[in-house]
């Protein structure tokens, strides 16, 4: 188990134009990512090191977007003006936290502009919507098409921190990791564990030194 994205949902002037922003603040081009037909969204990639990345993404103009959990997501986040969606966890193995959680897993993919198709399955974005501050899963079918991977140059920006408000103990919970577990290369804050969950803030190092957005 470890982190595998960030996901920003794209502000008024749409998902190129927050990417480009995002982008000149941690030195990185933005990429474009492709779509995801079965969620109704498009999104632009942030490659990050250590075959991470942040995903910007936005609704699509189509009915999908209106039924898939993700996409609903996404257009709720964006019409409160944008920002910070939620964060994701890569496992090896989906079907122990579905026993766990009483929950099942659904198909995902994303077909790149070049054509090819990234497909995983994930489980725990309704998770995400009722309590923002849980991260969802993703286990990749062909990780070899991971988006981290799509620079031409190996990605230099790490991320290394990130502040959720909420409650540390409700979040390993749904993790399922011991109460004293600490994730071993980044550093977690929570705050305001009565207040209004969600991600708040997510911190990179880069060549000019860490940047908090």
């Amino acid at each position: 188990m470890r982190l595998d994205h960030v996901s920003y949902a794209a502000e008024h002037d749409g998902v190129r134009a927050t990417a480009e922003r995002l982008g000149a603040a941690l030195g990185i081009r933005p990429i474009n990512g492709g779509v995801h037909p079965t969620f109704g969204t498009r999104n632009v990639i942030l490659p990050l090191a250590g075959c991470r990345y942040v995903e910007v993404v936005e609704v699509l103009d189509h009915p999908v977007c209106d039924k898939a959990p993700f996409g609903q997501a996404v257009r709720a986040r964006s019409e409160q003006g944008g920002g910070w969606m939620g964060w994701v966890v890569r496992v090896d193995d989906l079907a122990p936290y579905e026993a766990r959680l009483g929950r099942t897993s659904v198909d995902g993919h994303r077909v790149f502009p070049d054509g090819r198709t990234l497909n995983w399955r994930q489980l725990g974005v309704k998770g995400l919507m009722s309590d923002p501050q849980l991260p969802f899963f993703v286990q990749y079918a062909n990780i070899e098409l991971h988006p981290s991977r799509a620079a031409e140059v190996e990605p230099q920006v790490a991320l290394s921190a990130m502040c959720v408000a909420g409650d540390p103990d409700r979040v390993r919970e749904w993790l399922g990791v011991a109460l004293d577990y600490k994730a071993p290369d980044i550093t977690f804050d929570f705050i305001a564990p009565h207040g209004q969950a969600g991600l708040l803030s997510v911190t990179f190092q880069t060549t000019n030194g860490p940047v908090t957005l």
